[in-house]
């Protein structure tokens, strides 16, 4: 099998490449980068080709390509993609509005191409041992859920709100929502979220908090900010606190690595060992692909994670809950 990748302007294409490269019969057919320089540099570190538009590239026989652009370019490269007939894993955000998020699942029906979100986190072994409780009734009834997402400001276009659709709540907020959604097979039904603009200079928010209610009854909570320095060992976190009728589980998707002190060269840093959940959400796209089977994060997961978000922007806007069928 054959997969390109456009664009290199997102961090987790470097692990997506990696991940491509480990999988058997998988090959990297080319990379997609309008920075000349880069993307020379990118294609000689993975031994592929370069193409510095990204329509050259759809013009090949790559069977399916990983989108990892700005978010405000998601839109157009999925289209061009479904057109050309190549199936699609995309990265979070699906898109910045709900409009484009629509074209490019009607796109990819309309084309009979796959299309898979990078939710990678539902991979994380913490993650599907917490759905497993949860789908066999171990916890009992569940009550509420706390989570983080929190976060370095990664700057560049992130910061850009004409490029990224917003800050760290945009960023942060899909992640957590669709583990949510996906765990207890429930829909956010009201959001309320605040946010702000503390711990940077920034025309985005990087800090903000979201309540949301779930139509199963269950009341959750967000911390989605970009409150991590520059010098923390690793970017960030995923947690969540789950609350339930059996007892109160405790999640971190990234509890598996080892804390490094050295003297010289990188000095603190964290080290990951056991399974990782970009390769695993690779590999199922790749047997998506392959095999005709469904993504488990499609393009309605996308579509509802980011509905939420866009609601809890609102929210913040009007300094008042919001309904999800509201617009």
């Amino acid at each position: 099998m054959k997969i390109g990748i456009l664009s290199f302007a997102h961090m987790h294409a470097y692990s997506y490449a990696a991940c491509l490269k480990q999988i058997e019969g998988v090959t990297l057919a080319g990379i997609a980068e309008s920075n000349r320089a880069l993307g020379e540099k990118l294609a000689k570190r993975y031994r592929t080709r370069h193409y510095r538009r990204y329509r050259d590239l759809l013009a090949t026989d790559v069977d399916a390509v990983i989108i990892t652009s700005e978010n405000a370019r998601h839109r157009d490269m999925t289209l061009a993609a479904a057109a050309a007939g190549k199936h699609v894993l995309c990265e979070k955000p699906m898109a910045t509005t709900r409009e484009e998020a629509l074209a490019m699942a009607a796109a990819c029906e309309q084309h009979g191409v796959k299309f898979q979100m990078a939710f990678p986190c539902r991979f994380s072994t913490p993650m599907r041992r917490a759905k497993e409780y949860m789908d066999s009734g171990a916890l009992g009834e569940i009550y509420a859920i706390n989570g983080t997402n929190h976060g370095k400001m990664p700057g560049g276009w992130f910061i850009n709100p004409k490029l990224a659709g917003g800050g760290a709540v945009m960023d942060h907020t899909v992640h957590v929502v669709d583990l949510m959604r996906w765990m207890m097979n429930a829909e956010v039904t009201k959001v309320y979220a605040e946010a702000d603009t503390k711990f940077h200079n920034l025309r985005v928010d990087d800090c903000g908090l979201l309540a949301m209610e779930f139509d199963n009854g269950v009341f959750a909570s967000l911390d989605p900010s970009w409150s991590r320095p520059q010098s923390f060992p690793t970017w960030g976190d995923v947690t969540m606190e789950i609350v339930a009728e059996k007892g109160t589980v405790f999640l971190d998707a990234f509890r598996q690595m080892i804390t490094v002190y050295a003297d010289s060269g990188r000095g603190h840093y964290l080290t990951y060992w056991g399974d990782g959940m970009d390769l695993e959400m690779v590999k199922h796209f790749v047997a998506c692909v392959r095999d005709g089977q469904t993504p488990t994060a499609s393009a309605i997961d996308g579509l509802r994670a980011l509905e939420v978000t866009l609601a809890a922007y609102r929210s913040i806007q009007k300094g008042t809950a919001i309904r999800l069928n509201e617009k």
